[in-house]
């Protein structure tokens, strides 16, 4: 038998028990639909409603014509229960007028109902400039799309990197080994494109250059197994909060000091699931809501290690499910939420 295959069933008996419904309403600040068909946000919203999910924020809304179908199916529907983020390619840096050209169609795609900008890992990891350089995330050449954002009110919801452990060796040290082992994909390197810590420097600089433009950062920034260094980087940059999604298993093998980080800055943290598995989300309120011990979480090659709750006091769950979204994404409609 091999390690891949080797998945005990805990004998432990606790007390405790599956959340299949959230506490209050939340809002799924990261979510990727590309399917938004009438017919497709229906089937959603059925999954939706059993969740106790109030609105979902699709990442993955495009721009030009392609947004503009996305919000009109949803204007046609449940017009309050769905919106969408823009986005664009970089193809083209280096033009002398990309950056007003990006920052105009940005404002015509929040004309047409996109309520913020997704901004997806290629750009650091993938992008390059019209002279085949690596597009860092802080080029100044994007300078105006990022001004823009701020001139419209909206939120960027970056995402930068991904977990330290894809560059560091895949040896019997690295604690995401059977992650890259089933995903060689994710393997990275100092010069694949570039190194780890040069790519989180490039989004702070970037956050702190522009200090009126609001930026969740995805993932919690991939520290949320370090949340003294996240606690420290959210008191140097007050115009960041994090999202949540795909780090739930971070939080939950470390209960005492997630709790106490959630506490702490409850104001900052929003809720995302990432990709919509309506079973997967049971866990996600068990981490936030209850005080069970020892629960499994369901990626085996994610995440190895069993899970406690946090328990986390009823405001801060409330902040967190939906209040930090309410403030920072524009046109929400916040009659879907108790005491708002």
């Amino acid at each position: 038998m091999s390690f891949e295959e080797y998945d005990p069933k805990s004998t432990l008996v606790v007390p405790g028990a599956e959340i299949p419904r959230a506490k209050f309403p939340f809002i799924d600040v990261h979510s990727h639909q590309r399917d938004m068909s009438p017919e497709a946000l229906e089937r959603m919203l059925s999954d939706m409603d059993a969740l106790n999910e109030g609105i979902m924020v699709n990442l993955s809304g495009g721009s030009g014509k392609a947004l503009q179908k996305k919000t009109a199916n949803i204007a046609k529907t449940h017009p309050n229960r769905f919106v969408v983020f823009a986005n664009f390619n970089f193809d083209g840096v280096g033009e002398a007028d990309w950056g007003t050209k990006a920052a105009d169609q940005l404002e015509q795609d929040v004309k047409n109902g996109a309520k913020g900008l997704k901004v997806f890992k290629s750009l650091g990891l993938r992008y390059k400039d019209i002279s085949g350089n690596r597009l860092a995330i802080d080029d100044p050449r994007l300078d105006p799309v990022w001004a823009k954002c701020a001139a419209l009110g909206i939120p960027v919801l970056i995402h930068a990197a991904d977990p330290r452990s894809f560059w560091e060796p895949m040896d019997n040290a690295n604690e995401r080994w059977l992650e890259l082992k089933t995903h060689p994909r994710r393997k990275r390197s100092d010069t694949d494109p570039a190194p780890w810590q040069q790519l989180i420097d490039e989004q702070h600089r970037l956050f702190k250059k522009h200090k009126n433009t609001k930026f969740i950062n995805a993932h919690m920034g991939w520290y949320a197994n370090d949340l003294t260094k996240l606690g420290e980087l959210l008191d140097a940059m007050p115009n960041m909060s994090v999202g949540i999604a795909a780090v739930i298993a971070e939080l939950g093998r470390q209960p005492k000091t997630a709790r106490a980080f959630f506490i702490k800055y409850q104001d900052r943290i929003l809720f995302g699931k990432d990709s919509w598995r309506p079973k997967e989300f049971p866990t996600y309120f068990r981490v936030l809501e209850s005080d069970d011990e020892y629960f499994p979480y369901y990626k085996k090659y994610h995440a190895f290690w069993a899970m406690y709750g946090l328990n986390l006091p009823d405001e801060v769950l409330k902040k967190v499910y939906y209040k930090n979204a309410l403030q920072l994404i524009p046109g929400l409609d916040k009659s879907l939420f108790p005491e708002e």
